[in-house]
């Protein structure tokens, strides 16, 4: 192709998003916009081009186009983009999912699917997604898998942040902006040249506002913001032949945020009968039903608490004696909590989704550093050498209630107690209990069940990349490089529970401990029952080796390289071919920490009951998990010019994305106490993408159209859900059709009306199945969901003949909790399935049957599988749609813009499973902007308000582990908001 068909490409093309996607731009008077249409730049293919010159779907955003949609966050990008998605997760992390694919992989070896990039350098954890955009040149979101330029991982798409760089000129801009919610914001630029060749420019952010919820236990307004960003840039050149640039950027937050929303429950009473065996009682109904039923998450039943009486650790502590009140005969028994007690019967919370109530308000800390090196050498006119060096590092520290709901008064008072009814021996006062008061070290005193969550992560990633771009006259071109990736983690992820250190202090250390000292700081050796450790250091500087909490601990590492090249090729003045490949190779290490909750080990020459586990305190590494892939992708284009404003493309591509190890399960020995097998680690993902696209402008450059269709077909697409208490992480084979329209037309010089439509449909394969643990029967009587022993995870499945022998049995009294307790794993009460373990007694000698589920159950006793053959992914709307319109009046030296955009999608699930639990209802927003701006763009004024409705919807959810009692955690959208801002440039 000839310098001037290149130039004329360049040339005639659309360069505003707005016109590409949905948006204005406000720094020119009506009639100007009029006049002329700005081309975009952009860097989709690593070098800069016009966006409708690249045949690839991509977004582009300008500062002027954010701001005018009033996108302050990555996380507001699905309202611009069509069949995009966004949500917190319930952890460290967040899901952004292009045409249905996302990061649903929930493990410290996981990697996005959707790469996220800074200035063209993918960062494996970020936080662009919780900060604001701060001094942005543009933001580019590419669609569908890039296999060649950005490679791995980037299987469903990359978002590309460019922030403005140093300039030759000076330039500065003050920011103020004050809003609802106590909202105060500030920003601010300085760009300085040094000299002819060295500029350097700064700029800085600052957000302060009260929370969005409200927490009435408290009486104090939670899930509030307090940050700020920092930037700092440098660059260089000293000759036509020679640049450089240096990037560093700070962010920090310290607030109440939450990480989730309100948790919520369809309580499940329990059965009332088992096959033709009445259930005796609540207690036992409890213990033979999940918590919370799948029921759905949009009615008033929903926001219901758990049947916390079939609770595992409640079955233990409320059968713990203290002793006997009273002077005289008959004396009274006292328990450590009444036996069968539901800590939230009787209990309801409020139905608004902004509203919670607990006693442990948030606490959310980040910090996140970026420091970029670019290098730029040009060898004559022909090649450009790009070498981009890139370092983050990574905090976050965010603590919140585990329930956000308020239970019953729990303990009974401990003090003035017999030793017995024989004996008028006095108890210690301070026994445990005292006035019915609990103190735990990390939670504090209470009469309530306390429960609070921790999330940790410290990381930091390098990554390096040497490119060679050609820029020939002729009719070929090409890119080729190398990159490396290193990326080093730990997860650290924390249950407390005060029930947890009442039974690893009182239970297992004192009643079955030989009476250890309740304030003990170290086991003791040689007991006749297990000692349980308890960690007595303060949440805040927790020492983190106790048993009197879970604690998941995820260390991985992963390094990757790789080398890829383009081959551009103009067949002929209108037709263009793209050739790109890649090779890559990852290799990760995943070291295994096995949880440790109320597990301790046992004297070796004791023969009694055990919690079954090795270590009495802290928590041993198992060996290291040493993973290794090596993928080609790449992709092929064909892209068409009949004329000056339209270009055709054909691609197929293919993508990777690695596999990973999944979190550690509890460190159980299997002669004492059996649970289900799970893989130990999930498989790489591929994809074959297949996209037919159209960009044009029509209507006398009035009408701006892109068309896209596309086809995916996934191999081992993974899924995570909650199992044994971690991130179960499955592969499924999928595949992902649809159509994307993105238009802008201006009917009038002053009017504009902008939309984009997405139309998704994703299907799960035929024969891809996987357990839910919501319902784990699949509807067969045959079989029965049971409640565990209080060191094994899950629930599991039993027959439900062995259950109806059981409660028609004359030992039920004595043994019958103990034996229903087993059917999910061997324990501390009646023994392993091992016959050789000492002690153990089974089944047969008590009910005449001999039962081992792992063995004689579906899958180890998990349950059976669903069928999820046809099934729609998580988090895939059929339908996204956005329509803005602006009207702008020149009022002299000024100009008014009126903007309005409404935001929908359609219903979706947020599992695989496809049932009325899961299913999120479509929802809207509807956004207003006013902007008053001079014409030489130096001052602006600007009202808006999001979320015009206060709608508060439930965007997306998660099911919590079976321990939990299956309760649901929802995410919701921000509530109404308005600010006013003034800027000024200089």
């Amino acid at each position: 192709m000839t310098t001037s068909v290149v130039r004329a490409r360049l040339a005639a093309t659309v360069s505003l998003v707005a016109l590409s996607l949905a948006t204005p731009t406000l720094a020119q008077s009506a009639q100007e916009q009029a006049a002329t249409v700005d081309d975009i730049i952009v860097t989709a293919q690593k070098r800069e081009e016009s966006i409708m010159s690249v045949p690839i779907a991509v977004s582009a955003f300008s500062a002027e186009m954010l701001d005018a949609m009033k996108i302050e966050g990555g996380s507001e990008l699905l309202r611009a983009i069509p069949n995009v998605s966004f949500s917190k997760n319930n952890f460290s992390m967040f899901n952004f999912s292009i045409r249905g694919i996302g990061t649903k992989a929930i493990s410290a070896s996981s990697d996005p699917a959707v790469a996220i990039s800074f200035n063209n350098a993918p960062m494996m954890r970020n936080r662009l997604f919780e900060s604001e955009y701060l001094d942005v040149s543009r933001v580019e979101v590419l669609r569908g898998p890039q296999g060649t330029l950005y490679g791995r991982n980037a299987t469903a798409g990359v978002v590309n942040m460019i922030p403005n760089l140093p300039r030759p000129d000076f330039d500065a801009m003050v920011k103020g902006e004050v809003g609802n919610f106590g909202s105060i914001r500030g920003q601010m630029m300085l760009n300085v040249p040094i000299s002819d060749s060295l500029s350097i420019r700064g700029a800085a952010s600052i957000t302060k506002r009260d929370g969005f919820d409200y927490n009435t236990y408290n009486e104090t307004r939670v899930n509030g913001r307090d940050l700020h960003s920092i930037r700092l840039s440098a660059a260089w050149e000293p000759t036509d032949r020679f640049s450089a640039n240096l990037i560093w950027e700070r962010f920090g937050e310290d607030d109440n945020r939450s990480r989730t929303g309100k948790q919520l429950c369809t309580r499940d009473p329990g059965p009332d009968m088992v096959g033709s065996a009445p259930v005796p009682n609540s207690y036992v109904a409890a213990r033979l039903g999940q918590g919370c039923l799948a029921a759905s998450l949009f009615t008033d039943e929903a926001y219901g608490l758990p049947n916390g009486a079939g609770m595992s650790q409640i079955m233990v502590a409320s059968g713990i004696g203290y002793g006997y009140r009273g002077a005289a005969e008959p004396y009274t028994a006292v328990t450590a909590m009444p036996v069968g007690v539901d800590p939230f019967s009787g209990r309801t919370q409020s139905k608004n989704l902004r509203e919670i109530s607990t006693s442990y308000d948030p606490v959310f800390r980040a910090e996140n550093d970026i420091i970029q090196l670019n290098l730029k050498w040009s060898l004559g006119d022909k090649l450009d050498i790009f070498s981009q060096t890139l370092y983050t590092k990574d905090s976050y520290y965010s603590s919140q209630d585990y329930m956000r709901y308020i239970s019953n008064d729990l303990f009974d008072d401990s003090t003035n107690l017999w030793t017995s009814r024989i004996f008028a021996q006095r108890l210690p006062d301070s026994l445990a209990t005292p006035g019915g008061v609990y103190t735990d070290p990390q939670l504090g005193a209470s009469k309530r069940m306390e429960s609070v969550d921790l999330s940790q992560s410290e990381n930091d990633q390098f990554y390096q990349e040497l490119r060679a771009q050609s820029n020939f006259d002729g009719r070929f071109n090409f890119a080729i490089g190398a990159n490396y990736t290193k990326f080093e983690t730990e997860d650290n992820y924390y249950v407390f529970n005060n029930t947890f250190t009442f039974l690893a202090e009182y239970f297992y250390n004192r009643v079955l401990g030989n009476n250890l000292p309740l304030s003990t700081d170290r086991c003791t050796v040689g007991v006749t029952k297990d000692c349980v450790y308890v960690d007595y250091s303060s949440i805040s500087e927790l020492a983190g080796d106790g048993h009197n909490y879970f604690r998941s601990r995820n260390v991985s590492s992963t390094e990757s390289w790789a080398v890829f090249g383009e081959a551009y090729v103009d067949i002929s003045d209108k037709l263009r071919m793209t050739l790109g490949a890649r090779y890559t190779e990852d290799e990760k290490i995943f070291t295994p920490y096995p949880s440790q909750l109320l597990l301790g080990a046992i004297d070796a020459f004791a023969i009694g009951p055990s919690t079954g586990g090795y270590v009495s305190r802290g928590y041993p590494a198992l060996p290291d998990i040493e993973q290794e892939w090596s993928a080609w992708t790449g992709r092929g284009v064909l892209d068409w010019k009949p004329n000056d404003n339209t270009l055709i493309y054909v691609s197929i591509s293919r993508g990777y994305k690695g596999g990973g190890a999944n979190p550690p399960r509890a460190d159980i020995n299997p002669q004492v106490v059996q649970y289900q097998p799970l893989a130990e680690t999930f498989e790489p993902e591929y994809v074959n993408a297949f996209e037919v696209g159209v960009k044009t402008r029509i209507l006398d450059d009035r009408l701006d159209l892109k068309l896209t269709a596309f086809h995916y077909d996934y191999t081992d697409y993974q899924v995570s859900q909650i199992v044994d208490r971690i991130s179960l992480n499955e592969n499924f084979d999928t595949t992902s059709s649809g159509i994307e329209l993105e238009a802008a037309f201006r009917p009038t010089p002053n009017w504009r009306i902008d939309a984009n439509i997405g139309y998704l449909k994703t299907r799960i394969g035929d024969g891809e199945g996987s357990i839910d643990v919501m319902n784990r029967t699949q509807g067969n009587a045959d079989w029965t969901v049971v409640r565990p022993w209080v060191q094994v995870p899950s629930n599991c499945i039993a027959p439900t003949a062995h259950v109806e022998t059981i409660l028609n049995s004359a030992m039920f009294a004595s043994q019958g909790i103990n034996a229903l307790a087993m059917l999910c794993g061997g324990s501390q009460r009646i023994g392993s399935f091992d016959p050789n373990f000492p002690g153990s007694l089974r089944f047969w000698q008590f009910f005449g049957f001999e039962y081992n589920p792992l063995r004689d159950a579906p899958n180890g006793g998990r349950g059976f599988e669903a069928d999820l053959s046809g099934n729609e992914l998580p988090n895939a709307p059929n339908f996204t749609l956005n329509v803005g319109t602006q009207y702008t009046w020149n009022l002299g030296n000024y100009d008014l813009t009126m903007r309005g955009d409404y935001y929908r999608q359609s219903e979706s699930y947020f599992r695989v499973y496809n049932t009325e639990y899961d299913r999120l209802k479509a929802w809207g927003s509807l956004n207003l902007q006013f902007t008053v701006e001079s014409l030489d763009g130096t001052v602006v004024l600007q009202t808006y308000v999001k979320n015009v409705l206060d709608d508060a919807p439930i965007v997306d959810a998660f099911t919590n582990s079976d321990d939990s009692m299956l309760t649901t955690n929802v995410f919701t959208l921000d509530p109404r908001v308005w600010g006013v801002s003034l800027t000024k440039r200089f």
